[in-house]
Order: C-alpha cells, then sequence, then structure tokens
C-alpha cells in the first residue's frame, strides 16, 4: 500500500499546526473516492487520536485568559487532524481562490 498520500496529510497538518493563524480550512471540489477511503483509513488508525488531543490541549489552553488563542487554534485543527483528505488550506483572505 503507497503511503505517500498519508505523509503528505501529515505535512499538511504539521505546516497548519505550526502557524494556524491567517490560514483556513476548505473542502475541494475535485476530491474523489480515493480521497474518501483514505479519511476513513485515517480516521481509524489517527484521525480519532489528533481530535482528542487537540480537543483535550484546547480545553487545557482555555483555561487561562492568555491561553485563549491557541486553545482556539486547537480546536480550528479539528477538521483536518480528523479528516485530512479533500481539504486544502489556503490565507484567509483568499478562501474561495482555486488554484
Amino acid at each position: 500500500m503507497e503511503t505517500i498520500p498519508f505523509g503528505l496529510a501529515a505535512f499538511r497538518i504539521g505546516i497548519y499546526a505550526l502557524w494556524p493563524f491567517g490560514y483556513i480550512v476548505v473542502d475541494r471540489r475535485d476530491a474523489g473516492a480515493p480521497s474518501c477511503v483514505g479519511n476513513v483509513l485515517w480516521l481509524i488508525l489517527a484521525g480519532w487520536w489528533l481530535a482528542l488531543g487537540h480537543i483535550t490541549t484546547g480545553i487545557a489552553l482555555c483555561i487561562t485568559i492568555t491561553g485563549i488563542p491557541l486553545g482556539a487554534a486547537n480546536f480550528k485543527m479539528l477538521p483536518v487532524s480528523l479528516m485530512p483528505f479533500g481539504k486544502e488550506i489556503v490565507r484567509t483572505d483568499q478562501p474561495f481562490a482555486t488554484r
């Protein structure tokens, strides 16, 4: 089984986690059945645990006033960490731009 798409999805999540401010996750319209299969495999193998970790750290960060922006960024990571295939990360000033 090819693992390159899963590695690219992991890098996409990592880059988005490095600097989530000023970017937004949008759905790709040209994503087909392979992205659906990839999302199901990702959800079973890694997505559930990543999303649970983002929820836990988001709640922990929102306890303090200075941690609220970082907690909000953790909650913003939920959709892309749960199902990363068929999504694209774009700047907030161009969410409907096509590449």
